[in-house]
């Protein structure tokens, strides 16, 4: 257990910190599902920028890698163009 007042205050933000990256990670992971899900060309050319802009987000608060977001966002964009 910490001994120091910051030390403590450091377990407490880290904690809401982890929640708060957990939840974005889960909501965008559900965003990429749902776009990949969808076969209707128009409403996948809507949601695509909404879930580009949500994995941009994660990969720069480090919650995913910058490439994998990347690579995620090509695939997506590939998906939606052949529709």
């Amino acid at each position: 257990m910490a001994n120091h007042k910051s030390a403590l205050k450091r377990i407490r933000s880290n904690r809401v910190k982890q929640l708060r990256n957990k939840y974005q990670h889960k909501t965008t992971r559900n965003a990429v599902r749902d776009l990949r899900a969808t076969t209707d060309k128009k409403e996948a050319q809507a949601l695509l920028p909404k879930v580009a802009s949500m994995l941009d987000k994660l990969a720069k608060n480090n919650v995913i890698h910058k490439n994998k977001a990347a690579n995620i966002k090509s695939k997506l964009a590939k998906q939606v163009a052949a529709l």
